[in-house]
């Protein structure tokens, strides 16, 4: 069977094609620029040759591109959008309106005289086109879905609360990192960036979906350094945000949730000795402009003597991971089946399995997890 798995991240999407046929390690891949980066290059062509942009698709990742908008827009340049694209800069549109964003239907916006930026995290038809570039074929019997959705937060409430509020509340229905993992009807509703990348996917094709952050530390967890561990903690470090995780095995002792570009190593070190320690408030993360923590259960403070010691096994991944080079919690860079770019990936694929039991059986020996998933 061949499982198509696509983490889209901000500064990449990282794409692997699982055939179990072979050996995991023989696994087809693709590191290639994420949507968002790619838009954001499209509208900043369009500001160099002073042209207006007329944004259309669906609601997909923001970041590169929101800044590049506002680059624009700052520049004297018309910006028009429909308003579910329009929906990648704010969920509300008013918002988007006052940066300047003129909002037109999706018949208007084809006869504007302006550069065309089509939003969408999912373009099977590129990933196709790749494959086929190398004569690999663009077939499969899965598909699995990843990106970081903050949610639709209600007027007035934090996008970053509003998204720690969802890890809260899926931990506490079960505390695993599978639980994360969503059939397409399985999605919340306010989760509008997951249901705009699955609304993407062939239809009748089974697919998953599952949260970048999760997603890489079960990916993590394939490696056997980090696995074979009886506790854990692992921290992602992704281009946008940083997530990291205290572990046994899938299940989840703590977590807290930041923005990596705006962390630096030592505050990386505080945090993460301190969520060990049961120490680290929630207020200290949320207000330096971080999303939050959360402790599965009611921390149990170590001794003052204790707090200095040693930390349990650190594993690392991520893009940004070179942060916490030469780092005091002497951090293990995973390489789950040797390649730590496709983590993610590695995670979606055992993501799969649990949501489609029916082909756990020629995936998971393939991850090498079945003794992590047993406890």
């Amino acid at each position: 069977m061949r499982i198509l798995a696509i983490d889209v991240g901000t500064g990449t999407q990282d794409i692997l094609l699982f055939d179990s046929s072979q050996p995991i390690e023989n696994a087809f891949q693709l590191i290639m620029p994420s949507p968002t980066m790619i838009a954001a290059g499209r509208i900043r062509r369009a500001t160099e040759a002073q042209r207006a942009v007329a944004v259309s698709g669906t609601i997909a990742g923001g970041g590169p591109c929101h800044w590049a908008l506002e680059d624009h827009l700052r520049a004297g340049l018309p910006a028009y959008a429909t308003r579910e694209a329009a929906m990648t800069f704010d969920d509300d549109l008013e918002l988007v309106e006052r940066m300047g964003v003129t909002l037109v239907s999706d018949e208007e916006i084809g006869r504007l005289d302006a550069d065309r930026v089509t939003l969408g995290d999912l373009d099977l038809a590129a990933i196709r086109a790749a494959l086929a570039a190398f004569d690999v074929s663009g077939d499969f019997d899965g598909l699995a879905l990843g990106c970081l959705d903050h949610g639709a937060a209600p007027p007035g409430y934090s996008d970053r609360l509003f998204r720690f509020d969802h890890l809260r509340r899926v931990v506490k229905r079960r505390n695993d990192l599978r639980a994360f993992a969503c059939l397409p009807d399985e999605v919340p509703q306010y989760l509008t960036r997951a249901r705009s990348v699955l609304a993407c996917a062939d239809e009748g094709v089974p697919t998953v979906f599952l949260d970048t952050g999760p997603a890489a530390a079960l990916g993590t967890l394939q490696d056997p350094a980090v696995g074979e561990c009886e506790e854990q903690v692992v921290l992602n470090l992704g281009n946008m945000h940083a997530l990291c995780f205290h572990l046994r095995g899938t299940q989840i002792v703590s977590l807290y949730e930041h923005h990596t570009g705006e962390l630096t190593c030592e505050q990386i070190e505080d945090f993460t000795e301190r969520l060990i320690a049961g120490t680290l408030p929630h207020e200290d993360v949320f207000g330096s402009k971080g999303h939050g923590v959360y402790y599965a259960e009611a921390p149990t403070p170590l001794p003052r003597a204790q707090q200095a010691a040693p930390l349990r096994f650190v594993a690392v991944t991520g893009p940004q991971r070179g942060k916490l080079r030469g780092s005091r919690l002497a951090p293990y860079f995973a390489v789950p089946h040797g390649d730590m770019m496709v983590s993610g990936c590695f995670g979606l694929l055992w993501a799969f399995a649990e949501k489609h039991p029916a082909f756990a059986g020629e995936i998971l020996p393939a991850l090498g997890v079945e003794s992590i998933a047993s406890r």
